[in-house]
């Protein structure tokens, strides 16, 4: 979004806010279920300052309540969006109008400057005079309690900001996330359209074709699901733990299917089990590994005879396989896979607790199993 796209959207606020309202609210009467979180918030820090409810408080307002007041000021008096501004800055310990301008410079994609403000120098006293407040009054809960916590609040956030572009801005379309965390999970359509309030978020048209099953804030998991199979490929007895696990998993399920002529592998992953497994059980069939890591092809080569094509899987254009084999990394949509089968017959690799259709568990020390769907 550019520059003076975020000025017209600020034109906008200003000149809405100073019309008259028959509501103290300037958007929608949904805001005010954000504003009375703030205030639950803060109640609750008040009375147990713990390091966890610090950090999960910090980390879950910063990209809900604070996020969405940037973007879309609640109220449509500006005095009371200053002294709201104000208050969030007391209970995140951040001041507002520090992070709103550092944001909006992110949205437009350009460089951040700090500029004085009024504002900005009235919300760090508000936060520097309550931090030296709790120091003097209750040192240990300052020392064992809030500082803690609000470091532990600042990794969480830079975690969230961290992954939520760590391969082009991603988006997370989980119900339970974007219900506890109001749509948040929408992020290739916020930055979008980043003037689109948060209640209508669910209703654009979803413009990731490769979300993530994690929320940002966990989506290091994935680079870890990669680091094990890295530690896979340098030992010899894991690739063998690793190989009789999933065929045990795959005979169990193939035993009761006729014998497929054409068999598609989605992703090899580095090191490429499922296409060991698949040639053990089936050595006369066609099979075709389609990925798009032309590096994950070649280490693949060294384990593996087959036929591999270097680009990305398109359920909508590989269609032509008896049998397709889905990687627990695949990064497309996996709902739609269960729900219309792009192959006659497709194994589904998912976490141990998505049982889908016909299922076997890969390993529990893996976290692992194999759903087999069948249209």
């Amino acid at each position: 979004m550019s520059s003076i796209a975020i000025d017209l959207e600020a034109r906008s606020v200003s000149q809405m806010s100073s019309a008259k309202h028959t509501s103290p609210l300037l958007h929608s009467s949904w805001d005010a279920v954000l504003i009375g979180l703030a205030v639950v918030q803060g109640l609750v820090l008040l009375l147990w300052p713990s390091p966890l409810l610090v950090a999960i408080g910090m980390w879950w307002a910063a990209n809900t309540i604070a996020h969405n007041f940037i973007h879309h000021p609640f109220f449509a008096a500006r005095w009371i969006n200053r002294c709201f501004s104000f208050y969030l800055s007391i209970v995140l310990g951040i001041p507002q109008s520090l992070w709103r301008a550092r944001h909006l410079a992110h949205h437009a994609e350009r460089e951040w400057k700090l500029k004085l403000t009024g504002q900005l120098i009235v919300e760090t006293l508000g936060v520097v005079s309550l931090w030296a407040l709790i120091a003097w009054s209750s040192p240990k809960v300052f020392l064992t309690g809030y500082v803690p916590g609000y470091l532990c609040g600042l990794c969480l956030c830079w975690l969230q900001g961290r992954y939520e572009h760590a391969r082009g801005t991603t988006s997370h379309y989980g119900h339970l996330y974007n219900f506890l965390f109001f749509n948040d999970g929408f992020h290739v359509e916020h930055h979008a359209r980043p003037g689109v309030h948060w209640r209508q978020l669910p209703l654009q048209s979803r413009l990731d074709e490769r979300p993530s099953h994690w929320p940002a804030v966990l989506r290091w998991i994935e680079g870890i699901l990669g680091g094990l199979e890295r530690l896979v490929l340098m030992s010899s007895l894991l690739q063998r733990f690793v190989v009789h696990k999933h065929e045990k998993a795959f005979r169990k399920l193939l035993n009761r299917l006729p014998q497929p002529q054409r068999i598609g592998v989605v992703g090899g992953g580095l090191f490429p089990r499922s296409l060991i497994v698949l040639k053990n059980i089936y050595p006369d069939a066609d099979i075709v590994a389609i990925d798009g890591n032309h590096r994950h092809i070649q280490i693949a080569k060294r384990f593996v005879e087959a036929r591999f094509i270097h680009e990305w899987f398109d359920p909508q254009r590989h269609l032509d396989f008896d049998l397709l084999l889905i990687p627990l990394a695949y990064l497309g949509k996996r709902q739609r896979l269960y729900e219309n089968p792009p192959a006659p017959n497709v194994l589904v690799h998912d976490w141990i607790w998505h049982k889908r259709g016909q299922s076997a568990i890969i390993s529990i020390l893996l976290l692992k199993r194999l759903n087999l769907v069948t249209r």
